[in-house]
C-alpha cells in the first residue's frame, strides 16, 4: 500500500488530505421510487417482492423491490448464489445506484447494495459522498476509512496560509483547513452541483491556490533559464536588406513587430524563449529564416526541427532558395537518409562546414555534434515532447558559447488561457496578420447524398484551369470506419473525370514518389491531387483553390483547419467543400460549424480547447502542467490572469513562501519546460 500510495506521491498525513475527491454523490437521502428521476443517482430502501434468474440472451438476475410509492427492479449480470440467497422475500435492501428507465419501469443496473439486518439500526451517510481518484488494489471505501482518521488529526497538523491574504479577503474565502474538511465530508445540506461544478467556494479557494502554484513552477522554470548565459547575436545591416530584397514579397507590419521581439531577445546574452504563434501561411518560416540571419552574422550555426519528413523538406527547400545567392551552407538530416549520406551531414555539422542543419527529431539524437550552435528553431511544437526540445537545446556547447536561443513555431493558434498556463515559460509572439492580397476561404458543409454537385464543382474550377486537393483520411479500405480510402477515391476519380491529370499521394509512397508527385502538381502538370492528410502542413500550391475533404467529420478542427490553410494562397478566392456521412455526432455538427462560420484560428482554437480538452490539444506528452489535482483550465480559465501578478511578487518578495505553494501542490513531480 505503501508503494501505491507513494506513486501517488503521498507519503504523509498532509499529502493525503491533499488528495481530494474528483466528483461527488449524495447518498445522505433516502429516495422514495415514486420521486426518483431518469440518470438520477439514488439511495432506494424497499423491501423484496420477487428474486428470479432469467436468461434471455444473457443470464441474469432480477430483484424487484417496493417501497409502497413504486416498483424497482435490480438487474445483474453477475451474481452468485449465495447473493440470490441473500434477496428473499421480504429482505429489506438499501441500495445505490443510477435510475434507468427499464422495460417494467425504473431499474438499477448493478447497483451498490447492503441487506438490512437491524432496520432501526441503519442510519443513513452523515456527509455527501466523496468519490476518489485510484489505482488498482485501493477501493473508495479505503480511501474513505484512511482520510476519515486523518481528519482527526487535520487540527493538529501544520497547515500554513500561503495565498495573499488579499486574494482570500476580496473572494470571501474560507481557510484552508476548513476548504479540506468541507470537500472530504461536505455536509448534507452542500450543493452536489456546485462541488462537481466547481462552483463551491471551497473549490474556488483551493484553485486558486494551485494555480498559483503552476504559474510559480512555470516562473522559476522561466528565471532560471533566463539566468543561462547565451551568445548575443545581432544581424548586420548590410546582410538583411540583401535578404529582404531578394524576396519576392514584402513583409507584413505583423512580421516587423515580431522580428523586432524576436531581434531583442537573440541580442541579450540570456538564451531567447519565443513562441511564434501564427495562422497557417501568415510567414512564419521567412521571420525564421530573417532571425537565422543575426547567428550566421556571428558565426553560429542553426538547427531547424520539424515533426515530419515532409514538413522538413519544405523548411529545406525554402531555406536553399532564400539563401542560393549567400555563402551558407544548409544540411539535411532525418531518419530516412541512408547511413553514407548519414555520415557525410555529420562530419559537416561537427567541422562547421554545415551553416543551418534542417531535419526530424534525427537533429538531436546521439552522434550528432555541432561545433557552434546558437540558434534552435522548432516548428509544430506541439508534435514534440518537451524532453526532445530541451534536447536539442542540449546539444549547444555550454562552456565555451552558452546556451543556444530558442524560437518554437506553431500554426496551431494556441488559446491565451492556455498559453499562459501550458506556456507562461515562454514570451509569445503572434502574426496576426496574413499577407496582403490573401483573400477568405470559403467553406462549406455537405453531405455525401450530394456528392454529385462536389463533382460538377470539381468539373467547373479544373475548366477554369485551376487545380483541386481531394483529401481521404486513410489510404487503405476500412469497413469499420466506412471511410473511401484514397487509392479507392482516386481510381473512382478517375473514371468520374477521363480527361483530368489525377495523382495520388499518401504517407506510405517513399520520399521519392511523394516528391515527384508533389513537383508534378505544383507544376500544374496534375490537375487533381487526391491525397492523405499528409499534405496537412508544408504544401505551397497558389494554383490550388479548391479542397474537397471526404469524411470531414472524422478530422478534428485543429486539422481540418489546417488542411483549409493550403488554399487560397493566390490571387483568387479558395473554396472547401466538408463532405460528411450522416448521422453526425454533436461534436461532429459542432466541429463543421466552427469551419463554415470562421477562418480565424485563435477562434477555432477556443472552440477545440471547449471540444477536446488541453491535454489532448497540447498533446499528451506534454500535459504535466494540465494533471491538476483540483483546479480545471477550462473552468478556472478567468482566474489565470489574476495570479500572474501574484505569482511574480511572490517569488521576488517571498521566495520560502513561493518553495512551499509548489512543494504543497508539486511535490517532487518533474515540472513542465525543466529537464
Amino acid at each position: 500500500m505503501a508503494k501505491k500510495l507513494d506513486d501517488y506521491g503521498i507519503k504523509n498525513l498532509k499529502d493525503l488530505l491533499f488528495h481530494l475527491p474528483s466528483r461527488y454523490e449524495d447518498r445522505t437521502r433516502i429516495i422514495p421510487i415514486a420521486q426518483c428521476q431518469l440518470n438520477q443517482r439514488a439511495v432506494i430502501e424497499a423491501s423484496v417482492e420477487t428474486c428470479q434468474s432469467v436468461f434471455r440472451g444473457k443470464r441474469s438476475m432480477l430483484v424487484t423491490l417496493s417501497d409502497g410509492s413504486g416498483i424497482l427492479t435490480l438487474r445483474f449480470f453477475h451474481f452468485s448464489k449465495q447473493q440470490q440467497a441473500q434477496f428473499s422475500q421480504g429482505a429489506t435492501v438499501r441500495c445505490f445506484g443510477e435510475v434507468r428507465r427499464g422495460k417494467k419501469g425504473w431499474e438499477m443496473i448493478h447497483p451498490e447494495y447492503r441487506v438490512l439486518k437491524d432496520f432501526a439500526q441503519e442510519s443513513v451517510e452523515e456527509h455527501l459522498t466523496a468519490i476518489y481518484p485510484t489505482t488498482e488494489g485501493i477501493g473508495q471505501g479505503r480511501w474513505r476509512l484512511w482520510i476519515k482518521q486523518a481528519l482527526t488529526q487535520i487540527r493538529n497538523l501544520q497547515f500554513p496560509e500561503l495565498l495573499p491574504s488579499e486574494l482570500l479577503e476580496n473572494n470571501k474565502l474560507p481557510d484552508l483547513v476548513s476548504c479540506l474538511e468541507i470537500l472530504h465530508q461536505p455536509p448534507p445540506n452542500t450543493s452536489v452541483d456546485d462541488l462537481n461544478s466547481g462552483k463551491h467556494p471551497a473549490i474556488l479557494r483551493l484553485s486558486l491556490e494551485e494555480l498559483l502554484a503552476h504559474q510559480i513552477s512555470l516562473r522559476q522554470v522561466r528565471l532560471e533559464q533566463k539566468r543561462d548565459k547565451a551568445p548575443k547575436l545581432i544581424t548586420k545591416k548590410s546582410l538583411r536588406e540583401q535578404f529582404i530584397k531578394q524576396l519576392s514579397f514584402d513583409l507584413t507590419s505583423a512580421q516587423e513587430r515580431v522580428l523586432k521581439e524576436i531581434n531583442n531577445d537573440l541580442a541579450n546574452p540570456h538564451p531567447m524563449l519565443r513562441l511564434l504563434q501564427g495562422d497557417v501561411g501568415s510567414g512564419k518560416t521567412v521571420v525564421a529564416a530573417i532571425s537565422a540571419l543575426a547567428a550566421l552574422s556571428k558565426g553560429f550555426q542553426i538547427a531547424i526541427m520539424a515533426p515530419t519528413e515532409i514538413l522538413a523538406e519544405q523548411h529545406f527547400k525554402n531555406f536553399t532558395a532564400w539563401f542560393e545567392d549567400f555563402d551558407i551552407n544548409i544540411g539535411w538530416l532525418s531518419g530516412s537518409l541512408g547511413a553514407k549520406a548519414k555520415r557525410e551531414s555529420l562530419a559537416a555539422l561537427a567541422s562547421g562546414e554545415t551553416n543551418i542543419l534542417v531535419g526530424t527529431h534525427a537533429l538531436f539524437q546521439e552522434g550528432v555534434e555541432y561545433k557552434k550552435l546558437g540558434l534552435c528553431i522548432i516548428d509544430e511544437q506541439h508534435r514534440f515532447g518537451v524532453h526532445q526540445r530541451l534536447a536539442l537545446r542540449e546539444k549547444g556547447n555550454f562552456e565555451k558559447y552558452g546556451i543556444p536561443h530558442q524560437l518554437i513555431m506553431t500554426a496551431t493558434p494556441i488559446p491565451r488561457t492556455l498559453a499562459m498556463s501550458a506556456y507562461a515559460d515562454l514570451d509569445v509572439s503572434v502574426i496576426d496578420e496574413l499577407p496582403p492580397g490573401r483573400k477568405p476561404v470559403t467553406t462549406a458543409v455537405i453531405s455525401e447524398e450530394r456528392r454529385h454537385k462536389v463533382l460538377e464543382r470539381v468539373n467547373s474550377i479544373v475548366r477554369e484551369g485551376r487545380q483541386v486537393y481531394w483529401v481521404c483520411p486513410l489510404v487503405e479500405e476500412s469497413e469499420h470506419l466506412q471511410c473511401q480510402a484514397a487509392e479507392i477515391t482516386a481510381q473512382t476519380l478517375s473514371e468520374v473525370f477521363p480527361n483530368l491529370k489525377i495523382a495520388l499521394v499518401h504517407g506510405r509512397l517513399k520520399n521519392a514518389q511523394k516528391e515527384l508527385v508533389m513537383q508534378a502538381f505544383k507544376a500544374g502538370d496534375v490537375n487533381l491531387l487526391v491525397a492523405t492528410t499528409v499534405i496537412e502542413v508544408g504544401v505551397d500550391v497558389p494554383n490550388a483553390n479548391l479542397m474537397v475533404i471526404e469524411n470531414a467529420e472524422r478530422l478534428g478542427l485543429s486539422q481540418l483547419h489546417q488542411l483549409r490553410g493550403r488554399i487560397g494562397r493566390g490571387a483568387d478566392s479558395g473554396y472547401c467543400v466538408l463532405l460528411y456521412k450522416a448521422p453526425l455526432s454533436d461534436t461532429a455538427k459542432l466541429r463543421l460549424q466552427t469551419m463554415r462560420e470562421t477562418t480565424d484560428g485563435f477562434k477555432i482554437s477556443e472552440k477545440d480547447l471547449q471540444i477536446r480538452g488541453p491535454g489532448e490539444l497540447l498533446g499528451t506528452r506534454q500535459t504535466g502542467l494540465m494533471q491538476m489535482r483540483i483546479a480545471d483550465i477550462l473552468r478556472d480559465a478567468h482566474l489565470i490572469p489574476g495570479l500572474q501578478d501574484y505569482a511574480d511578487d511572490i517569488l521576488s518578495t517571498k521566495p520560502k513562501h513561493a518553495q512551499a505553494l509548489v512543494r504543497r501542490w508539486l511535490g517532487d513531480r518533474l515540472r513542465y519546460g525543466m529537464v
